[in-house]
């Protein structure tokens, strides 16, 4: 949960250690908006995946679901600043499949917390395995961090891509190989 409060309090030091004068006109509401803004992009913390992928249906065939760029923002834990970019995700159905919008929705659950692209990406591979009971997942995460176009390096338009593989993708190239086919890589 995020504290509204605490977050205010921590903008206004950290403006006043920037040299800024707290009470200026345009920044006597910031700490406010700031706050709201933390609650929202983090709001994936009181969250689960498992809450989305729960509603699940039927299915005689396990054939690949293939769900390709879906958009996510999120915050890198190291500098709070954010990354975004696409996700690319596939799984083999043991006997159920789920909604599409819920792969999405799985996506925001992760992205939207303080995160790692590594992390994010094993946790969506995770939960696919682990909520849906897949024969194997398949996640790739594209994504652009701005510790790194912004700042440090300075090298905006660098791109991050990892990959998680399990179950059935760890061991089958010819499923692995059909993935980069269908999403285009």
């Amino acid at each position: 949960m995020v504290d509204q409060e605490k977050i205010q309090q921590a903008v206004r030091l950290l403006l006043e250690g920037m040299g800024e004068d707290v009470e200026r006109e345009g920044l006597l509401e910031t700490p406010q908006r700031v706050g709201r803004m933390y609650a929202e992009i983090c709001r994936g913390m009181d969250e689960s995946a498992s809450e989305h992928l729960s509603t699940t249906f039927s299915i005689d065939s396990d054939d690949m679901v293939v769900e390709r760029d879906i958009q996510f923002y999120s915050l890198c834990e190291h500098h709070l600043l954010p990354f975004y970019g696409k996700v690319h995700l596939a799984y083999i159905p043991n006997g159920r499949v789920t909604g599409l919008s819920k792969l999405a929705r799985t996506v925001e659950v992760f992205s939207r917390r303080l995160q790692l692209q590594e992390r994010l990406t094993s946790q969506i591979a995770d939960a696919l395995m682990d909520d849906l009971g897949a024969k194997g997942a398949l996640v790739m995460v594209e994504g652009e961090h701005m510790c790194m176009s912004m700042r440090g390096v300075s090298k905006p338009g660098a791109s991050t891509a990892t990959l998680a593989k399990r179950g059935v993708f760890e061991n089958d190239q010819a499923l692995v190989d059909e993935f980069f086919r269908l999403i285009g890589k």
